[in-house]
């Protein structure tokens, strides 16, 4: 099975957070399943971090892409067929990258991994 993890995710995943449920890092870590991360997710961390809204513990480009590669987690493109579906969605809220994660993950067929219930309402398959 392949998964997205969503923003908040994948930075509990890599600082080994509790706030991530028992599932969730069980699906990540599993041998049988592929992780991807959404390259809006990096751009989200990357522009947090620079408004020091988000503090890594380490600079960002020590982070990633070796903690990505490590823990095989694989960096998702925006495609035009994501960003056309992102033109569709429904705003059942505004966040512009929690959208693009969305719309990536029901272009790319993959169940997301948050714990955000509000993607819920775009029909994707969240896991948590």
């Amino acid at each position: 099975m392949r998964y997205l993890l969503d923003t908040n995710a994948l930075l509990w995943f890599l600082d080994n957070d509790k706030k991530l449920s028992h599932r969730a890092r069980q699906l990540i870590e599993s041998s049988s399943h592929e992780s991807f991360c959404s390259i809006a997710s990096l751009w989200e961390i990357a522009i947090k971090t620079r408004l020091r809204k988000l503090d890594l513990g380490e600079p960002f480009e020590q982070m990633f892409p070796e903690q990505l590669h490590l823990n095989r987690i694989d960096i998702l493109d925006i495609t035009v067929d994501s960003l056309i579906k992102l033109t569709t969605l429904p705003f059942h809220h505004r966040d512009p990258f929690d959208r693009l994660i969305i719309a990536q993950g029901l272009v790319e067929n993959l169940p997301i991994i948050s714990v955000d219930t509000v993607f819920d309402a775009y029909g994707i398959d969240r896991e948590w």
